[in-house]
């Protein structure tokens, strides 16, 4: 297991999976181990996966700190990471909080990345949180599912501050509810850290104007990257400060896809990931809207978050 060392000294962690180009992947959660994201489906095939522990998750060390915890300043591990790679620019795929942490890097280090695929990515780090009207316009796609009925109350009922936390709604955090997806759900307690979660996206951790800015300037496009199978859709919604995106829709919805997972067969999995231009924007949901929909991405923990606040 490789090891470096940030500017603070903190002691990270990364794990390295596959041969061939690297490709950098920051976590979910917030502050989850990377552990969860397995071989990304089988992108392993195609690129050498870099996949981070965040300070204080996995096999990384706690900082002395608390505060850095802080997605801002999370920034200067990931610019720690290029630098111990050796890499000139790095591409990089984020999921879910990670896509906040990403977003900022891109901000602050044009300069230093290569391309970027934001997987069920909500848009803290823009300012535009994902409201309950859109989760549960996301979740009642799932209304032909077998646990539908029992989930969809609950989760209604935990949106609008009327009710607690229930496993009920699990589901609709995943693309499909199996055994693979609940062993999954089960292990989230263990592997994330929750006291580093409550301040990932605490006060002064997102400046969206600033962010927004500096992501709408114009950049050269990627040298050598293929267009991909039926072309490059226009940038939607947020995304569309983000020069040279595309964006992308997984069969599938919820914020851990089917295509991130082990089990499904490599050629579906990573076929819209591994061309990759700027920046790719890969949504859980089918709808023709912004990828803030998404059921369940956001920088909150579902299990111990009983409201969702309409900012970070």
């Amino acid at each position: 297991m490789p090891i470096f060392s940030a500017p603070d000294g903190t002691r990270l962690a990364f794990h390295l999976r596959g041969e061939g180009e690297p490709l950098v992947v920051l976590p979910g959660g917030p502050m989850r181990a990377s552990a969860y994201l397995g071989d990304l489906g089988g992108l392993d095939a195609h690129r050498q996966l870099v996949l981070l522990d965040l300070r204080g998750t996995g096999e990384s060390g706690k900082p002395a700190d608390p505060g850095t915890y802080r997605c801002d300043r999370l920034v200067d591990d990931v610019e720690a990471l290029r630098r111990h790679l050796g890499l000139e620019r790095m591409d990089v795929l984020a999921h879910s909080a990670g896509g906040s942490l990403a977003m900022l890097y891109a901000a602050r280090h044009p300069e230093r990345l290569g391309r970027l695929a934001l997987v069920t990515a909500t848009p803290w780090a823009l300012g535009l949180p994902a409201t309950a009207a859109d989760r549960l316009a996301a979740a009642r796609l799932r209304a032909s599912e077998p646990w539908f009925p029992d989930a969809f109350p609950a989760f209604e009922a935990w949106l609008d501050g009327t009710g607690d936390f229930d496993p009920v709604f699990l589901p609709f955090f995943h693309g499909r509810w199996d055994d693979t997806a609940r062993a999954h759900a089960d292990r989230e307690q263990t592997e994330t850290n929750d006291d580093a979660a409550e301040v990932y996206g605490g006060d002064g951790a997102y400046d969206p104007a600033a962010t927004r800015s500096a992501l709408a300037r114009e950049r050269d496009p990627a040298e050598g990257v293929p267009r991909g199978r039926g072309g490059v859709p226009q940038p939607c919604g947020p995304y569309a400060v983000m020069k040279r995106s595309r964006n992308l829709s997984m069969p599938h919805r919820g914020a851990f896809p089917a295509g991130l997972r082990p089990s499904v067969q490599p050629q579906s999995a990573t076929r819209s990931r591994t061309s990759l231009s700027w920046a790719t924007i890969v949504t859980g949901t089918s709808l023709p809207v912004s990828p803030a929909v998404t059921v369940g991405t956001g920088w909150w923990s579902p299990r111990k978050t009983s409201t969702v606040s309409s900012s970070p």
